[in-house]
């Protein structure tokens, strides 16, 4: 059983954009103890609620643990879960898995051979460890994402002391479905180079993102490596200037290109700006944008949105309400500002992770000592659904077929949108079937006869979910392929 869906498009895209205002905050939420808890990482499950992970020191065994909440669709708790010994234990990524369970990542100082290792913990549905492993050598190396993979294993992407060419080097771990080594590589030069984010890409190989003191134009700058399905080279790529340049976060786009979020600082002791790099499937630049202000400013997190646009999270010292705020920059498809929010009290604020929802909002996750229990606690925003993203999606009066999913590949769930210029036949072609379940939404100018149907990769229906007459305007129906 394979990780991913992957849709195989028939048509491509025409839309309108409408401006709208951005999203309304529908509620917040903090998780956390008396002492220091620090979120990273989020996403929604299929039960449509979330998963968040990150540190704690309020509970757990060691200094820091890994902390694990599970919210319902309204941020309430469901679970918690620490994991961890004596040392310091650190997650930094999360995702729900095809088997329903979830797979955590990130470094421990309580296990492992060296003074830090990469460590992964799988579980089950409810949490309860299924497995735990460590990866690394005598020295510090660290996990900071992890995805699972077509071949219902992982691929972890760190940074090593212990191996590799200079004193820390990017680290890329592929583990089979029992958390078993098949390799391991590193990439990078004689100085420090650091691997923050990791994709599998629609070819079967992987694209890694982070920065690089061994290459490039500045004292650092953004570093992309692109590997086939066995981790080895095929291209590299550095971005950036005559200063630092750091990159948190990749993935890859509609076009088969890639985006690439980080920082980017002016001069040697200035403030930084976010700084996000568009570019082909080769790695060669489109575009670049920064957004900020006259202080501090950092992009953490980057995802596709359902518009072709960009969403962005990471923390502002220029605007908001504190020292520094979470941060949220909404884009269209080239990069330009759509609508900007903070979100924070008088303390720090800062956000890692952000996700758009399957309602067309988006959940962010960082931490705050603004709310909550104690000094830092895990903090949570979810936002009603972005009218200006949903207003790009509605096309109105199409002049022709059009078709559009993102993101895609998708795990577990994608938007899926279409317009139709008179009745006809559309067919989807989905390469494996978790019975996980996908939105569809499409547009109709006049009422005609819809028929909607869902093919495998051998050319045979799967399921039709529509056949009937349906009048103008758009509709949203659910597939579920069990």
């Amino acid at each position: 059983m394979r990780s991913c869906f992957v849709l195989i498009l028939l048509l491509v895209v025409t839309s309108m954009a409408v401006g709208q205002p951005n999203p309304d905050t529908l509620w917040t939420r903090t998780y956390g103890g008396s002492g220091d808890d620090r979120a990273v990482s989020i996403q929604q499950t299929t039960d449509g609620g979330y998963v968040v992970a990150g540190r704690t020191q309020s509970f757990g065994a060691g200094g820091d643990d890994y902390f694990v909440v599970k919210t319902d669709a309204h941020g309430d708790t469901l679970w918690t879960r620490t994991f961890g010994g004596l040392g310091d234990d650190r997650a930094t990524s999360i995702l729900q898995t095809t088997d329903g369970g979830y797979v955590v990542a990130g470094w421990t100082a309580s296990f492992g051979a060296g003074n830090g290792d990469l460590y992964v913990v799988k579980t089950d549905v409810e949490g309860d460890t299924l497995w735990t492993r460590t990866y690394g050598g005598i020295r510090q190396d660290e996990a900071w994402s992890v995805q699972q993979t077509t071949d219902d294993g992982y691929v972890i992407a760190g940074l090593t002391w212990s191996f590799g060419a200079g004193y820390y080097g990017f680290y890329v771990v592929k583990i089979n479905a029992q958390g078993d080594t098949l390799w391991t590589r590193t990439f990078g030069g004689n100085s420090g180079d650091y691997a923050y984010s990791i994709q599998q890409t629609t070819d079967g190989g992987y694209g890694v993102a982070g920065w690089t003191e061994s290459f490039g134009a500045g004292l650092s700058d953004f570093y992309v490596v692109k590997t086939d399905e066995q981790g080895d080279t095929l291209w590299t790529q550095t971005y950036g200037g005559s200063n630092t340049d750091e990159a948190w976060s990749i993935r890859q786009t509609s076009d088969s290109g890639y985006v690439i979020a980080g920082q980017t600082r002016f001069l040697v002791h200035g403030p930084t700006d976010c700084y996000v790099v568009k570019t082909d499937g080769q790695g060669d630049t489109l575009w670049t944008r920064t957004y900020g202000g006259s202080n501090m400013d950092v992009a953490q997190s980057i995802q596709q949105t359902s518009d072709g646009g960009y969403v962005i999270s990471g923390y502002t010292d220029s605007f908001g309400a504190g020292n520094d705020d979470s941060y949220v920059v909404k884009t269209g498809s080239q990069g330009d500002t759509l609508w900007t929010r903070t979100y924070g009290g008088i303390g720090d604020d800062w956000a890692g992770s952000i996700q758009q929802t399957s309602d067309g909002g988006y959940v962010i996750a960082g931490y705050t000592n603004s709310f909550g229990a104690g000094g830092r606690d895990f903090y949570v925003v979810k936002t009603g659904p972005d009218e200006l993203a949903a207003s790009q999606l509605h096309i109105l009066q199409p002049s022709s077929f059009s078709l559009s999913a993102y993101p895609n590949p998708f795990n577990p769930s994608t938007q899926i949108a279409y317009s139709l210029p008179r009745a006809g036949i559309v067919s989807l072609t989905v390469s494996n079937l978790l019975g996980q379940t996908v939105q569809i939404a499409y547009s109709l100018p006049r009422a005609g006869i819809v028929s909607l149907t869902v093919s495998n990769l051998l050319g045979q229906t799967v399921a039709v979910v529509v056949d009937e007459i349906q009048t103008a305007g758009t509709h949203t129906i659910s597939f579920d392929g069990s």
